[in-house]
């Protein structure tokens, strides 16, 4: 597949970095923007900007799959965006930074056709961000969660602490619910895919998939999670994501404040907000944070745009009390000192735009339907074909490292066991790390 990214932005970066090895990647920018870790991938450059035509064809737009438009401008990334549809058959991503630009741009047409100069993709980071946090405060305990085929079936991580009965077991020895299952761990930063024989230990992000049903009765028996809902959160900073965020919390329920050091978006917030208390103040103030009683909070959410910052409320937060903390990272380099230093989720705008551009443009014949641990993870989807023979799982014999998460079956989602019968039409949810997920993926298209 060619692509073209235009912008060296540090998004830029890692979705070349991510797609230059098995795709061809062609980069515009002007040279004095590009960063030096550019020059370390093997991908080409055109200098200029992509809003012209003369860099789009030099970089041989006519002939590419995607166009990604990610520079630092938004501006620019709509125009080249346009120009690019306009001259090209590429499927073109534009990245904004405003919620009028995502909702201006995303809107069909009243006829229901495309305009001539339609953007395909229109991805907003932080809208991104806004979603994964509040998937995860949604589970108690949990530090990422995923969900599949309506909500039927769910991707649940979880950390092993000091308290867990599962700390220093081995999988086969513990008992879990039904329709529920281990399918990986993370440990010291690396993603492995587990056996009966592996031990769990201090640490350990494990994850499980299974059905709504099943990983709800696990999260009561080895997760505290006796109380159904999260019931009270406090959000540090009142931009696009803390807005929206406390949006949905009111929806369904769930007490929240939020701290806002911003006079006049503190007054926004006051006018936009029905149900939210909202608390002009630095979030960094331990002696708000006090009088404030966040230590009540059962959540509390640090989303400012300074990493720093969101550092220091989180540690305060900790330290007041709170048990779970869910922190913005703006760099993603700095998304393992987090998590070293004591905060429960870590999570990052660029992070959750990649998992859009995977999901939405790569391995088109294979659905990845999740990525998990930074990319290392992947959960994709394979239907098995019409004329597919019945065969049980143990019968598979997949060379590779990777688990069948969970079936769907017409309307139904199993989680399958051994005895299992794969069968045709089958849609399987797969779980494996990044670097076999091609194999896998061959594995199945040889059965």
């Amino acid at each position: 597949m060619k692509v073209i990214i235009y912008g060296s932005s540090e998004i830029a970066a890692l979705i070349a970095k991510e797609l230059y090895t098995i795709h061809d990647v062609t980069i515009i920018d002007t040279p004095e923007e590009i960063p030096e870790e550019f020059y370390k991938l093997d991908v080409s450059y055109v200098s200029g900007s992509g809003t012209g035509i003369a860099s789009l064809e030099s970089a041989g737009i006519k002939k590419a799959d995607v166009f990604i438009a990610c520079s630092k401008h938004e501006e620019s990334n709509i125009v080249a965006s346009w120009t690019a549809k306009k001259i090209s058959d590429a499927e073109t991503v534009c990245f904004v930074s405003k919620r009028e630009y995502l909702e201006t741009l995303a809107k069909p047409p009243a006829n229901g056709y495309k305009t001539e100069s339609g953007i395909d993709h229109i991805i907003w980071p932080e809208e991104l961000l806004m979603q994964e946090i509040f998937r995860i405060i949604l589970v108690p305990e949990a530090i990422d969660v995923e969900i599949f085929a309506g909500g039927k079936a769910r991707l649940l991580e979880y950390r092993i602490k000091e308290e867990s009965s599962m700390l220093n077991k081995k999988i086969k020895d513990c008992y879990f619910p039904e329709d529920s299952l281990i399918v990986g761990i993370t440990r010291n930063n690396e993603l492995f895919i587990p056996d009966g024989n592996t031990e769990m230990a201090m640490n350990d992000k494990v994850i499980f998939m299974g059905s709504e049903d099943g990983l709800n009765n696990l999260a009561a028996q080895f997760f505290e999670s006796k109380k159904k809902n999260t019931t009270s959160t406090t959000i540090i900073g009142g931009g696009n994501v803390g807005f929206m965020l406390a949006q949905n919390l009111e929806n369904i329920g769930v007490r929240t404040k939020i701290i806002e050091v911003d006079t006049q978006r503190a007054d926004f917030l006051s006018d936009n907000l029905k149900k939210t208390l909202v608390i002009k103040g630095d979030g960094t103030d331990l002696e708000l944070l006090e009088s404030e009683d966040i230590g009540d909070s059962e959540v509390l959410v640090s989303v400012t745009n300074n990493d720093e910052k969101n550092l220091l409320c989180s540690l305060l937060a900790k330290q007041l009390g709170v048990t779970r903390v869910i922190t913005r990272v703006n760099k993603v380099r700095n998304v393992n000192l987090f998590e070293k230093v004591g905060i429960d989720v870590a999570v990052s705008p660029i992070e959750a735009s990649l998992k859009e551009i995977r999901d939405k443009l790569l391995e088109k014949d294979v659905g990845i339907l999740a990525l998990v641990e930074k990319g290392q993870g992947e959960v994709i989807e394979i239907i098995m074909p019409e004329n597919f023979e019945d065969i049980k799982v143990m019968d598979l014999n997949m060379p590779l490292k990777a688990i069948i998460g969970a079936v769907k079956r017409g309307n139904k989602i199993l989680i399958p066991k051994g005895s299992t019968h794969i069968r045709a039409n089958d849609h399987l949810m797969i779980f494996t790390t990044t670097r076999c997920a091609a194999k896998v993926k061959e594995f199945f298209k040889l059965l």
